[in-house]
């Protein structure tokens, strides 16, 4: 392997697209301005929490792991401006932050752990819960992981005959309005799960939870489907941006 001082190519390859750097470590140095301003940005975390920071600079210490000798507020300011807030940051698809200048796989992989973070926290409050008693907590889960994509996505919560919920799958991916999704597969695995009832779950990207026409009739066809082998279906639940439409309140199922 061809070195070049301390740093080897293979090393250099980790940050082909974020920030290679062209000296040794001892002489690679954060600046004093950069090193002051993250101190103090942690500081102000650590002290007041999210709320006490706007979305660029939340999104500022994200980057500071992915990129450690250099600025990296106009790089959040950008991507702030490019995909809207932070929450849709995070949730952007990868190929999409690809194509934002600046950023490589080091910060994909950085802004892609916090996201799987914030799914996997927001699972453990619903998973295994009777839904009943965690109603609220399962509306959260459902915005968490859904409201900010930028493509339809349809998911089914499989319950047990205690309506504890025992598995989320993630059923189709669809374009930005619209999701195949096959009454026969849902059952299927219904049954396959061993589970008693259902809960459906897909997103609006436009924000908007109003039901289509389209899902209107999928739900109808699920429904028959599900009652013919005996299971119920308590709900489907449309994810908008700040807000969720629930086809039992609606009078829809």
């Amino acid at each position: 392997m061809r070195k070049s001082g301390n740093f080897s190519d293979s090393q250099a390859a980790l940050f082909a697209r974020d920030e290679v750097p062209r000296f040794p470590e001892k002489l690679a140095r954060q600046p004093s301005y950069i090193r002051d301003h993250r101190a103090r940005l942690r500081e102000r975390f650590l002290l007041g929490g999210a709320d006490a920071l706007p979305d660029y600079e939340l999104l500022e210490l994200v980057l500071f792991r992915a990129i450690p000798r250099r600025d990296v507020k106009p790089l959040a300011r950008h991507l702030i401006e490019v995909f809207g807030d932070f929450n849709r940051v995070i949730s952007a698809p990868v190929a999409r932050l690809q194509e934002v200048s600046g950023v490589g796989e080091a910060v994909v992989a950085e802004i892609k752990i916090v996201e799987a973070a914030a799914h996997r926290l927001s699972r453990s409050r619903v998973l295994q819960r009777q839904v009943v008693s965690s109603w609220d907590a399962l509306l959260d889960y459902c915005h968490t992981t859904m409201a900010h994509r930028e493509t339809e996505q349809f998911r089914v919560l499989y319950l047990d005959r205690k309506n504890v919920l025992v598995a989320d799958e993630a059923q189709a991916q669809g374009t930005v309005d619209h999701v195949p999704v096959y009454p026969r597969e849902v059952v299927k695995r219904a049954l396959e799960l061993n589970a008693s009832a259902l809960i459906l779950v897909h997103n609006h990207p436009s924000g908007d939870p109003t039901p289509s026409a389209a899902d209107i009739d999928m739900t109808a066809q699920i429904q028959t489907a599900a009652e013919a082998l005996g299971l119920v279906l308590h709900d489907h639940l449309v994810i908008g941006k700040s807000t969720e439409l629930s086809f039992r309140a609606q009078g829809l199922i």
